[in-house]
């Protein structure tokens, strides 16, 4: 499937909306175990950029194009030019007891519709990004109108274990 295409070629995108898709959407993937076969994975990265970049989104997971696999892509608002982030078998290691409601939270799998959803405001990561290099880092924000990196993560983080935003609502969304 990662072959189909150029590295131009954007993927199609799952929708909540079609049986087949919400079930593969609802998986738990994989960590990617074999980097030997470096040419495979950097063309799923760069059709996910290209996927990315033909939806206007703030980040896009694997599972979302069909691909069973611990990766995603997600805009650092907290950098200059927003650069897009790679981060291949993330974890969130740490994160606070309280919560926030992230305000309309949305995602590519699931058009037309927003809610706010339970986030942390702030976590501790670790991921290998699309270099091969160890990353650790505190990520933080949840303003839409500043910094919200945090709660991308923790979205595309969700998805690689089958949960969509949805899932999250705050109570009042729940009525």
């Amino acid at each position: 499937m990662i072959n189909d295409g150029t590295s131009e070629t954007p993927f199609r995108v799952l929708k909540i909306t079609d049986q087949r898709d919400s079930t593969f959407l609802r998986q738990k993937c994989s960590d990617i175990e074999n980097t030997d076969n470096v040419g495979d994975l950097k063309l799923l990265i760069d059709r996910l950029k290209a996927t990315m970049a033909s939806e206007s989104g703030v980040g896009i997971a694997a599972p979302q194009v069909g691909i069973a696999r611990n990766v995603f892509l997600f805009t650092r608002i907290d950098q200059p030019n927003y650069p897009v982030t790679v981060a291949i078998n993330p974890k969130i290691v740490k994160h606070p007891e309280e919560t926030i409601c992230f305000e309309r939270d949305g995602c590519l799998s699931i058009p037309g519709i927003s809610g706010n959803s339970i986030r942390y405001p702030w976590v501790e990561v670790e991921y290998t990004d699309e270099n091969g290099n160890l990353v650790k880092e505190r990520l933080e924000g949840y303003s839409r109108t500043g910094n919200f990196t945090a709660i991308i993560f923790q979205h595309e983080f969700d998805h690689l274990q089958g949960i969509l935003f949805i899932d999250k609502l705050c109570p009042e969304d729940k009525e």
